[in-house]
């Protein structure tokens, strides 16, 4: 890499609900980032989703900042959170990149570091995802402890899609884990008709973000997603997600028909037979009943990601 080559500034934005403890713990965990962030956003959804977030260290010197959207949704709460970050520099004269990270991602220590060495040799590149050792939204969900051993090399890292020792061009970024260029974070925006959850808004702004450059896999970009439970949407409602926004994103020009319709497929079979066993943390059931319902609904002409704010 050539000396004069600019470092980038790097933002942090975390969206969460229903997790203020687990967002305390990961402000900390990232204070010891080789590379430190600039600034740190936190964005809400209502005032217990930021309990005592006030009173972290990092929020207290003024490197990170809390604040409460007008609703919950994770595209709306990551559009807000960018907003605020343009106040501390993101999208200013220097040049900068927004990492958007769930409040249950553990990043290891060198995460910021080895995006911005990414980006700095590699100019085309718009967008990165790291390497996932381990992701308890897979099966049972992770600690903090469970990070630290994976991190630590202790424990060997688990199959997963984001893995792999080489770096690769990626059509889709893990949503837990990715980093955008300021050039993309200008012109591409989190879609909030995908609301709450907003299932695949990773795949929809990754798709927008390409149109600017690459997107890449790095195995340098090492974490560990918990997968925590808590603050999920219902399973109706991420049932109907399930079907619902694919389509939406294959109209829309960010999805493929081919990946849309096994992705649809796949989570069809899955919620059908995993309906017939009993699961103590996910409701098969209601996901099912959710497919069901976006099917009528497009049978109907009327299925559409917003239909899920009328559900009970």
């Amino acid at each position: 890499m050539h000396m004069d080559t600019p470092s980038l500034n790097a933002y942090i934005i975390i969206a969460t609900k229903g997790r203020a403890a687990i967002t305390f713990e990961l402000l900390t965990w990232l204070q010891s980032q080789t590379l430190p962030a600039t600034h740190v956003v936190v964005v809400g959804s209502e005032a217990r989703d930021v309990t005592d977030l006030d009173t972290h260290p990092s929020v207290l010197a003024g490197k990170a900042s809390v604040v409460v959207a007008k609703h919950a949704g994770s595209s709306h709460q990551r559009n807000v959170g960018v907003d605020v970050a343009k106040k501390f520099g993101l999208l200013g004269e220097a040049p900068s990149f927004a990492v958007f990270m769930d409040d249950d991602f553990r990043p290891a220590k060198t995460w910021l570091e080895a995006a911005q060495k990414n980006f700095q040799a590699q100019p085309d590149v718009v967008g990165i995802t790291g390497h996932v050792l381990a992701d308890g939204a897979q099966g049972t969900p992770l600690t903090t402890d469970d990070a630290r051993v994976y991190l630590s090399g202790r424990k060997p890292p688990e199959p997963h899609w984001a893995s792999g020792a080489t770096q690769r061009p990626m059509e889709s970024l893990f949503g837990c884990n990715m980093a955008f260029r300021d050039t993309a974070v200008r012109q591409c925006v989190f879609d909030e008709a995908l609301p709450l959850y907003g299932w695949q808004e990773d795949q929809d702004y990754s798709s927008q973000a390409s149109r600017l450059g690459r997107n890449i896999y790095s195995p340098d970009c090492i974490g560990v997603h918990l997968g925590s439970k808590s603050g999920r949407t219902s399973g109706l409602r991420f049932g109907y997600s399930q079907i619902a926004n694919p389509l939406y994103l294959i109209k829309k020009g960010t999805m493929s028909r081919r990946k849309a319709y096994k992705f649809i497929a796949k989570h069809l079979a899955a919620n059908t037979v995993k309906s017939l066993l009993r699961h103590p943390t996910v409701d098969y059931p209601g996901r099912l009943k959710g497919n069901v319902r976006a099917l009528t609904d497009l049978v109907r002409g009327r299925c559409d990601p917003r239909r899920i704010l009328e559900f009970v």
